[in-house]
């Protein structure tokens, strides 16, 4: 990730999740996202690929080059170079896309433009608006209060590694397979077939004893790292394969004296007691 990238954010359309992230002074959105929003296809690529052609014969000649790879949060939790293009090169691939949601994607996409400008003056708006986003998709403020806590456990983790070496993108992810595969037994691929989740963000469907452990694990590797000065990739490999047995020997104690399992299969907003809250 270079200095003019930021990470990977969510914006909702219509309770779909749409990626973006801010690049060279401007919102780049995943395409993929908007075409599966947009059309209600379930093979977005597919649909993709051939709404590229349709363009170039409709004169839109420059599409390839308006299109940027940009490294994104995938929902296995992996960066993957993905298709991304600013707001006004997708307002033009909007138009392309029959669908009745496009005039008030348009809008939505207007706006969003300049709430990042809202945010750049006031980062605590940004804060506030993660919460709202989590809160209308039915999470309770206690849940809603340990995950805004994880991201920023694993902001600091991922500024450690930066500061120390460590490579973004290939490295962060194998770094963070090593602490939940020490944590959890499991590493988030697997994770994400455990719960039987296919694009949704793995740690949005975490019970909060799951979300607990995993801030458990980055916030014990954040420490050892400093703690020992890790430097380069494979010092801080070893320091997250320490930093999870530190969060998995407590989440062991914890199923010997409560005698249940951490890890559920169950995702957060199809349990019990999220449904009933839903309801009312």
């Amino acid at each position: 990730m270079t200095q003019n990238q930021t990470i990977t954010k969510i914006a909702i359309f219509q309770k779909k999740e749409i990626r973006k992230i801010f690049h060279k002074g401007d919102w780049w959105f995943s395409v993929i996202d908007v075409v599966e929003a947009l059309s209600g296809t379930d093979r977005p690529r597919k649909y993709w690929n051939d709404l590229k052609k349709k363009l170039v014969k409709e004169g839109f000649i420059e599409v390839s080059e308006k299109i940027g790879q940009l490294k994104m949060t995938a929902h296995d939790g992996r960066m993957r170079e993905t298709d991304c293009a600013t707001t006004e090169t997708m307002f033009r691939i909007i138009q392309a896309i029959p669908s009745p949601k496009a005039e008030p994607f348009k809008r939505w996409l207007a706006r969003v433009g300049f709430e990042r400008v809202e945010e750049i003056e006031n980062p605590e708006l940004a804060t506030k608006r993660t919460r709202a986003i989590y809160k209308a998709k039915g999470y309770s403020d206690a849940w809603i209060e340990k995950r805004m806590r994880g991201i920023e456990v694993r902001d600091t983790l991922t500024n450690e590694w930066k500061n120390r070496g460590v490579k973004e993108d290939i490295e962060y992810s194998i770094l963070t397979a090593e602490i939940s595969l020490a944590t959890f037994g499991m590493t988030p691929s697997q994770y994400q077939k455990f719960k039987g989740l296919k694009r949704e963000n793995l740690r949005d469907h975490m019970n909060d004893l799951e979300l607990i452990f995993t801030m458990l694990g980055e916030a014990s590797t954040t420490e050892i790292s400093k703690n020992k000065n890790a430097q380069g990739f494979r010092e801080n490999k070893h320091a997250a394969m320490e930093g999870g047995c530190v969060a998995g020997k407590a989440r062991e104690d914890l199923e010997t004296r409560s005698g249940k399992k951490v890890s559920s299969k169950e995702n957060y907003l199809q349990a019990p007691e999220s449904k009933k809250r839903l309801k009312k």
